[in-house]
């Protein structure tokens, strides 16, 4: 049987996805587990596995290119034999036709090797933390040759421990045989050359800068650029309202002054306050839905962070109100860590339920943020400014203060449910920040 690989979706809002890299060539065996490709989403580059095992026969869709989700990006054979059908219908893929356009030409040869999709499942990719990350095959063979996968070297993608790294380090490693079978001259090269034995990768060199944008001309936007546009535009049909409020921040700065050394982070505070604040105001993290609201059970805080070749991600920190704020300081490190290179998981930057954004870590005193499609609300935090006030007993006096704006979808939220919010979230701040370290 022929199996047709088709593009994942890797997150709900996936519509297409670029292949990153092709992890392997024509004429290679595949195991069940075994990566086959990385795919660039929006947001991360994910690597995804075969459920089947089998030969890759043809790529339909080669690296650096786009495609739907759903459609056709290369073909299994269960056989050898299978292979020079495969490769025709691979053939009438690429030019536009399909797979029983391929069959038709060839009824005898279509019967003994109908085509067959198959789900490729997306990997999440390896972790900055100490969790190792192995294909399933890996770990299998670790099990049976008694290694421990701690002392592997990865050289899959992302570091990933594939079967070759376990070999190798039992000392076992293996040649493949090259796969022999009618096919056109120009895959055979490549079963070849698969035989020689896997060095292990040099260490990722780190990313070069981005060059400079060069007048009058136009250039490409990457595909996270792309999918900020489509969420941007999508925001437009949502009804929207904005609220102002001033926040004295004295209270905030030392408590933020005491923690600091031990790795919190003036996000994780806020994250954590307005966390703890949004408790009392369901509605503002609740999102419309055709006639009706959609209250949300968790409130997951999605914090915008700016990428640094372009474009936009919000790293989520799931149930913000229950964490510690020190597990929650960790948990923004490593999610902003592997945000910037695209190693986010589509679950760790799509199920935010209310958004910050701040523009004030830039000396931005106040701004108005977009809401983010199937979200209620988003706050913009301004810089923390020391401004002269009048106190309570009518002498001048300098405060701390910031500057917040509230965005909120108006058909479920109204002005005096984003107000209540933010004389909260602003008594909070003020006069009861040091709950925030119990």
């Amino acid at each position: 049987m022929i199996h047709e690989i088709f593009m994942p979706a890797l997150s709900s809002t996936m519509t297409e996805g670029k292949i990153t890299t092709w992890v392997k060539a024509p004429g290679d065996k595949i195991e069940k587990g075994e990566t086959v490709l990385i795919v660039e989403s929006d947001k991360a580059d994910m690597d995804v596995e075969s459920f089947n095992e089998g030969i890759l026969a043809a790529i339909v869709v080669q690296a650096g290119e786009t495609a739907d989700v759903g459609s056709a990006l290369g073909l299994l054979a269960e056989t050898e034999a299978e292979v020079e059908e495969a490769i025709q219908r691979a053939a009438a893929l690429t030019h536009g036709g399909s797979a029983s356009t391929a069959s038709s030409s060839s009824a005898s040869a279509a019967a003994a090797a109908p085509v067959n999709i198959i789900a490729i499942e997306p990997v999440a990719p390896r972790r900055s933390s100490d969790r190792i990350i192995a294909s399933p095959r890996a770990k299998k063979l670790a099990k049976d040759f008694g290694v421990s996968l701690d002392s592997v070297v990865g050289t899959g993608p992302h570091g990933r421990i594939v079967a070759e790294d376990v070999e190798a380090a039992a000392g076992k490693a293996k040649v493949p045989s090259a796969v022999a079978f009618a096919a056109p001259t120009a895959i055979a090269p490549i079963a070849v050359a698969a035989a020689a034995p896997k060095a292990p990768s040099a260490p990722k060199a780190p990313a070069a800068p981005v060059a400079p944008p060069t007048p009058g001309q136009v250039h490409k936007m990457n595909t996270m650029q792309v999918a900020v546009v489509k969420n941007m535009m999508a925001s437009i049909d949502v009804p929207v309202f904005r609220v102002g409020y001033t926040i004295t921040t004295d209270a905030l700065d030392k408590l933020y002054r005491q923690v600091k050394s031990k790795g919190v982070t003036m996000s994780a505070l806020l994250a954590k306050a307005i966390a703890m604040t949004l408790e009392k105001h369901p509605l503002l993290y609740a999102s419309y839905v055709e006639h009706g609201i959609h209250y949300n059970g968790d409130i997951n805080i999605a914090v915008a962070v700016a990428m640094p070749d372009g474009g936009l991600i919000t790293p989520v920190l799931r149930n913000a109100n229950t964490q510690d704020l020190y597990s929650l300081s960790r948990s923004w490190k490593d999610l902003v860590d592997r945000a910037r290179t695209k190693q986010l998981a589509p679950d760790e930057y799509s199920t935010g339920t209310f958004t910050i954004s701040n523009l004030g870590m830039f000396g931005v005193d106040s701004f108005d943020a977009i809401l983010p499609p199937g979200q209620g609300s988003i706050i913009a935090i301004g810089a923390t400014r020391p401004t002269v006030i009048a106190t309570k007993d009518g002498m001048m006096g300098v405060k701390q203060q910031m500057q917040v704006n509230i965005t909120c979808d108006h058909r479920i939220i109204y002005g005096a449910d984003a107000a209540s919010f933010l004389k909260d979230l602003a008594d909070l701040i003020e006069n009861n920040i040091q709950s925030l370290t119990l």
